[in-house]
């Protein structure tokens, strides 16, 4: 019986980088960490006013928005947000949807 050859040791990194590229799910958590980096992306004035909830599987964005006229005036920012958010992405955000009323802060966390 003849030995098998060696195989060079895979990263588990590469392995799993590799099953979520064939699974279709290393875009859905590249999408994801849209809800993550937004304050980010959208800069400190944007941020204190909005707060990204949730991306679908279809590329809808969620953001909570502290008022009307800020919906009104951020879906007119949308293609230039889109572009930021995307930039770099193997995922595409399509469209976002802007809920207005922000709740009020969390008093338990702010003491932690």
């Amino acid at each position: 019986m003849k030995p098998r050859p060696r195989s060079k040791p895979y990263a588990i990194r590469q392995v799993l980088d590799d099953w979520l590229a064939k699974s279709g799910l290393a875009k859905r958590l590249d999408v994801s960490q849209v809800v993550d980096r937004w304050a980010e992306v959208v800069g400190p004035q944007i941020a204190a006013v909005t707060r990204a909830e949730a991306v679908n599987a279809e590329g809808t964005l969620w953001v909570r928005v502290a008022s009307s006229a800020w919906a009104n005036e951020l879906s007119l920012m949308a293609p230039r947000i889109l572009g930021k958010l995307n930039q770099d992405r193997r995922g595409q955000i399509k469209e976002i949807r802007w809920m207005t009323g922000l709740p009020a802060p969390d008093r338990r966390q702010e003491g932690s």
